[in-house]
């Protein structure tokens, strides 16, 4: 059965590794037979959570940005899967301000069940996401209908666009997500 998969890309840069790899991902996904969206975050305006905790109340932000309608995506899809650069080991700031400002989903009927992440870096090892893993893992567990189901990291990747002359990523990439 087709699942409905919301790809979150948090990248400030067009073309970026981690959004050429999540694009590969999604690629991947579509030929599995999902419903994909792909979700720029980049030109998106998404003001910082204030703390307010009106939203466990009313269901919804008091802020008026973009967010109220990002947040609906995120409510009836199946499948999260989030996407970031790795700035000094850990997701990029616009996508933490994201997550946070998915609180109104806590008191909600949330369809997603599964989250994954995806992260592109200069260095290339094991550890080099885990503090963004442990983000994500952070934000799943306030969902406890959801389940963290893995990573997908590129590393090595040090300058814009580096991807392309990684086809063994991409190839990984596609992999990943006709599996998801």
């Amino acid at each position: 059965m087709a699942r409905n998969i919301l790809i979150v890309s948090s990248s400030l840069r067009a073309g970026s590794n981690s959004e050429l790899i999540s694009k590969e991902v999604e690629r991947g996904a579509l030929s599995a037979g999902n419903n994909v969206e792909f979700l720029s975050l980049k030109d998106r305006k998404i003001e910082f959570c204030i703390g307010c905790l009106k939203c466990q109340k009313q269901g919804k932000c008091i802020l008026k940005d973009d967010m109220s309608e990002l947040i609906e995506k995120v409510n009836i899809a199946d499948t999260l899967v989030f996407s970031t650069p790795i700035y000094y080991y850990e997701m990029s700031g616009l996508l933490k301000t994201f997550l946070d400002r998915c609180n109104p989903l806590y008191i909600r009927d949330y369809h997603f069940r599964e989250v994954y992440l995806i992260t592109a870096s200069a260095e290339n090892s094991q550890t080099v996401y885990q503090r963004a893993k442990s983000g994500i893992e952070g934000f799943v567990e306030c969902f406890p209908n959801a389940e963290f189901k893995g990573v997908f990291s590129g590393g090595g990747l040090t300058n814009p666009m580096e991807i392309k002359t990684h086809d063994e990523i991409l190839e990984r990439a596609f992999v990943f997500g006709t599996k998801i």
